[in-house]
């Protein structure tokens, strides 16, 4: 059973930065869609930011130019660099991981539990203006 375990989450002012980190148990991150995705309160679970098993990285529009996904191929770690913060970024932060192809709506609109395979526990993020 793959596991995720994120960490990183806090409390920050408008326009700070924020680094979240995932920690997983899979061989390689290398065979795996992995991303981030979140949820605030009241509202439907979304795709933040993707990166692909062959290294290509997806964005939701409201984070592009702002947010910054990576991995660390030999720790098996996924990374989400998150720079000018908006309170309507406030949200519980997950890690998720998918053996194949994420699609390609993944970062659009929301996303239900069987958009990815394995799930993180979540990490809070609150921006205060």
């Amino acid at each position: 059973q793959v596991q995720l375990v994120e960490s990183g989450g806090g409390s920050v002012q408008a326009g700070g930065s924020l680094r979240l980190s995932c920690a997983t148990s899979v061989y390689s991150v290398t065979q795996y869609c992995v991303g981030w995705f979140r949820q605030a309160p009241g509202k439907e679970r979304e795709g933040v930011a993707v990166i692909e098993a062959d290294g290509i990285t997806r964005y939701r529009d409201s984070v592009k130019g702002r947010f910054t996904i990576s991995r660390d191929n030999a720790k098996n770690l996924l990374y989400l660099q998150m720079n000018t913060l908006k309170p309507e970024d406030t949200a519980m932060y997950y890690c998720a991981a998918r053996k194949l192809r994420c699609p390609t709506t993944v970062v659009h609109g929301s996303v239900d539990e069987y958009a990815m395979d394995y799930w993180g526990e979540g990490a809070l993020v609150t921006v205060s203006s």
